[in-house]
């Protein structure tokens, strides 16, 4: 079943819900749906609403709520994922899967290795098409929340960033503690995982990552791609924390 996030000022009534914006395109034009069909809208905090199209114009769609649910979509655990802008649309890739996965939200960020180089303008732009990217993605894969797409940070503001979560993890090619082991040892609710770029870090880097907290962390023998190491540790973590089917580890 088709599914829409939506404002909660989109929802009027206990029983009534309107859709707005490129949604209504989606409803009317590419789903051609019409009085009587259902569809899902979530309000972006966690609840979903199972309504029925009354009507639809060029400028709204109107529904009525036929039940109400908590979203099964979000994980119980929040990953940032902190990753260093990478070349072409390997980026943007990441993010799609990163959102299909469970992330909480996104962190693009330059050090010193990162090849790619936003101006303010290129960045705004790119942050928007970013974010309607994780919105697509949510609405796929039946998120509760879409995760939110952060502006462009450099180093050391990222580096300032640590103190607010639980844990921090920082991949590393050099060396480290190994994953598995690095999450038995309690069980976070707020983590950050942090990625370099293609060059990955230096070792100035991962020295001033260590003490600001960062707990640097190998992914085993073999060397994976700037877009691939993001997903092999949300994906890790989820299963760890029973996010992947089962219970935690």
């Amino acid at each position: 079943m088709q599914r829409y996030f939506v404002d909660s000022t989109q929802i009027s009534s206990p029983d009534r819900i309107t859709v707005r914006g490129d949604d209504v395109h989606h409803i009317k034009n590419v789903m051609r749906m019409k009085a009587g069909d259902r569809l899902i809208c979530c309000d972006n905090r966690g609840t979903d609403y199972l309504a029925e199209l009354v009507s639809v114009s060029e400028g709204e769609a109107r529904c009525r709520i036929l039940e109400t649910t908590a979203s099964r979509g979000e994980p119980r655990i929040q990953v940032t994922i902190a990753a260093s802008l990478t070349k072409g649309d390997k980026w943007e890739w990441m993010l799609q899967k990163g959102t299909e996965l469970g992330a909480a939200s996104f962190l693009p960020f330059t050090s010193a290795r990162t090849v790619v180089k936003l101006d303010g303008k290129k960045a705004g732009k790119k942050r928007e098409r970013w974010q309607r990217i994780a919105k697509e993605a949510a609405e796929q894969s039946h998120r509760g929340q879409i995760p939110h797409v952060e502006g462009v940070t450099d180093w050391r503001s990222l580096l300032e960033r640590f103190s607010a979560f639980d844990r921090v993890l920082l991949a590393s090619e050099k060396g480290g503690r190994p994953l598995r082991e690095a999450l038995q040892e309690s069980a976070e609710e707020h983590l950050m995982v942090v990625v370099g770029p293609e060059g990955g870090f230096t070792e100035t880097e991962e020295r001033e990552a260590v003490a600001a907290g960062a707990v640097t962390v190998h992914l085993g023998p073999r060397i994976l791609r700037a877009e691939t190491a993001p997903l092999a540790l949300l994906s890790c973590i989820h299963y760890s924390y029973g996010e992947m089917g089962g219970e935690p580890l």
